[in-house]
């Protein structure tokens, strides 16, 4: 019998760990490999998972033995096991926090903090006493923390005087004391931080009242009359989440309760998918969608596929039918989306389809609902995963095939470590259980073009609309000589103006894209040109007025805020700097661009879709049913317009300052300028009607424009491969970001500086290696960034070079959370 086993856990160490594997004081049992356990890790207790079961003793210290062992039976397949090792060796990243990616069940595990006090703070906590009780703990003149912090500092160490371990939440209510206040405690040592973590039931329960039939009635009130009838209206039971909707009063219930007329059960909460997302009930596939299916059905194995159909060529119909027939084999399939706004609308065309068998993974769930479902895939009860990028890890026993939609987005990059990018980590999961994978989009990523180019990827092409409709029209507007011509800014063109009131005025939809957040993006003085950037961040702060009362800019309720950290300030009558009161803003955004439509079009039927708009859970299917219905007839957004929405209705789609990304600091700025344009321009003419787009632009003559303009992929990609090729970019090379970052300018310069040094001197062979320089954004969440981007002709090339950096930087003591690697970046910023 093995007894020790090495557990994988959520820190920043490319490591495993060994415990005693049985004998713990909550479970007589032997771990099994891929299942979780609870150990010892330093001052914490962390939830691990089991990577391997042996009986060799480790030789250097005294293995601790597993606390809890929270799984009989393995909770991660042999496959996702294998899926997380090479996750883990491609991008770097500790296998621990892999693995955590692949378990959301944090509603199962109860985690508490604790703190206790040190003998370093009691001497501290002796020492204050001894000068003046109450005094502060450090002579106001030699501390850099205000008096106030002072005092809290002295209180925590009084609270926790007695020795006596004190939860978070008590300490805090009795102290006052902030987060970050007792984390530079805990950096000086005079208090430690230590956790525990315990099982719980997750399981979602929902009280029902149920009426009673053989009680006798007496003489009741109006409003307990009034329950009842409800009830019986009901078929005898209603959920009390449903009486309160109807206004119903717990007291009243509960006197029900007593008199016996009625009783409160609690069962299990049901997940519906039905009624999330708008239908469209014509699955008729076309003949070329017919040639996609067999392509994809008739399949042996694993077997990659570029399905590149142009927008509104019927995919989604393609991918219905696809897992129909997987369905009918016994076998399971996933669904990714590239974001959760789109999620409601996929789950809604699964659900009209398959019914029950449909789960849905994304971090908009609750963490009960995410585990809910996890355990549903996992029992095979949901055969159907739709989901965003960490689906992809769903626990689906015999998997068939695996579908990514817009695969080309963003958005199936992970942009915290693990820095997977989801599309390539569901071709190696379908090599590994071999089965076929179809990678689908209008404007395939240069990546899998040139898969499918190279044989690599088996190419799908669906080169015509559903119904033989014809893609849009497209105008460009050259912006400058519009200046010319009116004398003036203007945030939209009289060409645009012309087309969206005749569209109007038809009774069609106008859809207007205008990709950037906020009412402005730059706050300025006129007098000393002192811009207001974020106190965290170098960067600029947006100007944002109240959702609900876009007036003038002096009205109350404005705010600046920090599209990176959050941070928020009230909008200053004066300059900070200078005291000027000549504030000015700059650029226009998508609240802006509401106000001033609103102007113009007075009779209009506004929505704005942005991050302001759509932030809860149903925000985004209540704005498409709005949309849907007719509702709302002049749609503005940022990006998140362009993704997938199929709106019958819209007849015109405006592009406006889609093209500021072509001055940005990066390769792909062409490519995203075009997959960005074409995604948009085909919301029109998804009905009966044609469609019409109008492109506002100040750089007409730019290649990524004009392709855009007449939805000519092929033109624009023999190009855009062309200066790719020239410059050994992706997908002629391959490249990642090495980020050293610290709170501390000097250590992060210093850092990046060494390892600078070191790649000079023992680069391998075939690496090139930009910098270090700072990073574009210099500094996020107060944390000082620089970077070095590495390019390299081969895989094993550059993989060989960040893992000399990293063992570079273990023996200088750079710490491995100060580094950040990023392969196959999508950002450089």
């Amino acid at each position: 019998m093995p007894l020790y086993c090495e557990v994988a856990l959520p820190v920043p160490l490319d490591r495993t760990f060994t415990y005693l594997a049985g004998g713990s004081a909550n479970s007589n049992s032997t771990p099994q490999v891929g299942a979780r356990v609870i150990v010892p890790f330093r001052n914490e207790k962390l939830i691990g998972v089991v990577t391997q079961l042996h009986s060799k003793a480790p030789t250097e210290f005294e293995a601790k033995p597993v606390e809890t062992v929270l799984d009989e039976e393995p909770l991660i397949s042999a496959h996702l096991l294998e899926l997380a090792a090479w996750i883990a060796q491609y991008y770097l990243a500790p296998l621990g926090e892999v693995l955590r990616g692949m378990l959301p069940l944090t509603a199962e595990v109860q985690r508490t903090v604790y703190y206790r006090i040190t003998d370093a703070g009691r001497d501290t906590l002796a020492g204050s006493f001894d000068s003046h009780p109450g005094s502060p703990l450090i002579k106001r003149s030699q501390s850099k923390l205000s008096a106030e912090d002072q005092d809290l500092e002295h209180k925590v160490l009084t609270r926790l005087a007695d020795g006596e371990q004190v939860k978070l939440s008590t300490l805090r209510t009795a102290t006052a004391a902030s987060l970050p206040l007792l984390a530079a405690m805990v950096r000086k040592k005079w208090i430690a931080r230590e956790t525990s973590a315990t099982e719980r039931d997750a399981r979602r329960m929902e009280r029902f009242a149920v009426l009673i039939p053989e009680a006798r009635l007496p003489t009741l009130t109006a409003n307990q009359q009034a329950i009842l009838a409800e009830l019986a209206a009901c078929g005898g039971e209603i959920s009390l989440a449903a009486l309160r909707e109807k206004g119903s009063s717990p007291s009243t219930l509960q006197t029900l309760v007593r008199r016996g007329l009625i009783r409160i059960d609690e069962r299990p909460a049901s997940f519906s998918l039905s009624g999330l997302g708008h239908v469209n009930p014509n699955h008729a596939l076309n003949e070329q969608q017919l040639d996609a299916l067999a392509s994809i059905t008739t399949a042996t194995g694993f077997q990659p596929f570029l399905l590149h159909g142009v927008t509104g060529s019927g995919k989604t119909a393609v991918y219905l039918a696809a897992m129909q027939r997987i369905l009918d084999r016994g076998m399971a399939a996933i669904l990714l989306v590239p974001e959760i706004g789109l999620t409601p609308a996929a789950a809604a065309q699964l659900d009209a389809t398959f019914g029950n068998r449909v789960a849905l993974l994304h971090s908009a769930l609750t963490p009960s609902e995410r585990s809910e479902q996890w355990h549903r895939i996992r029992r095979g009860e949901a055969p159907i995963v739709v989901g965003t990028r960490s689906a992809i890890f769903a626990p689906v026993p015999n998997l068939g095939l695996i579908l990514i939609d817009e695969e080309h987005d963003q958005s199936y990059k992970q942009e915290e470590t693990p820095r997977y990018n989801a599309r390539d980590v569901a071709v190696m999961r379908a090599k590994l259980v071999d089965a076929p994978v179809v990678l689908g989009s209008a404007t395939p990523s240069l990546e899998s073009w040139q898969n499918s180019e190279s044989g690599k990827y088996k190419r799908i092409t669906m080169a015509e609309r559903v119904n033989n409709r014809p893609l849009p029209g497209v105008e460009i507007v050259d912006m400058r000589q519009e200046f010319q011509q009116t004398g003036q800014e203007q945030l939209f063109s009289r060409l645009l103006i012309t087309e969206t009131q005749a569209a109007l005025d038809r009774g069609e939809q106008a859809v207007i894209l205008l990709n950037r957040r906020g009412y402005s993006f730059v706050a300025m003085c006129r007098a000393c040109g002192e811009k207001l950037e974020c106190q965290n961040c170098a960067i600029s702060l947006t100007h944002h007025k109240p959702v609900d009362s876009p007036e003038a800019i002096a009205s109350a309720g404005q705010r600046l805020e920090c599209h990176y950290c959050g941070f928020r300030r009230t909008v200053p009558k004066r300059c900070p700097k200078c005291d000027s009161e000549h504030l000015y803003y700059l650029g226009a955004g998508s609240q802006q661009g509401e106000e001033r439509l609103q102007a113009i079009f007075p009779l209009a039927r506004i929505g704005r879709m942005d991050r302001d708009t759509v932030r809860g859970r149903y925000d985004m299917e209540r704005l498409l049913a709005r949309l849907h219905s007719g509702e709302i007839n002049l749609l503005v957004g940022t990006q998140m317009i362009a993704k997938g929405h199929d709106i019958h209705g819209v007849t015109l789609v405006g592009v406006v300052g889609c093209d500021h990304a072509l001055s940005m600091p990066d390769f792909r700025a062409a490519e995203r300028v075009f997959q960005l344009m074409t995604q948009v321009s085909g919301r029109a003419g998804r009905g009966e009607l044609p469609g019409r787009v109008v492109v506002q632009t100040y750089h007409p003559d730019h290649y990524a424009i004009l392709a855009a303009s007449t939805h000519d992929y092929a033109g624009f990609v023999a190009r855009e491969l062309k200066y790719r090729r020239w410059m050994h970019y992706p997908p002629f090379g391959v490249l990642a970001n090495l980020l050293i970052q610290s709170k501390k300018l000097e250590e992060a310069a210093g850092w990046s500086a060494a390892l600078g040094k070191w790649f000079q001197k023992t680069a391998p062979e075939g690496v090139r290696v930009l910098g270090p320089c700072a990073a574009p954004i210099a500094r996020i969440k107060e944390t000082y960034r620089f970077h070095m981007i590495l390019k390299a002709g081969s895989r094993r090339a550059l993989n060989t070079a960040l893992r000399g950096a990293l063992a570079h930087a273990e023996e200088v003591g750079i710490p491995r959370r100060n580094l950040v690697i990023d392969v196959d970046a999508l950002r450089l910023m």
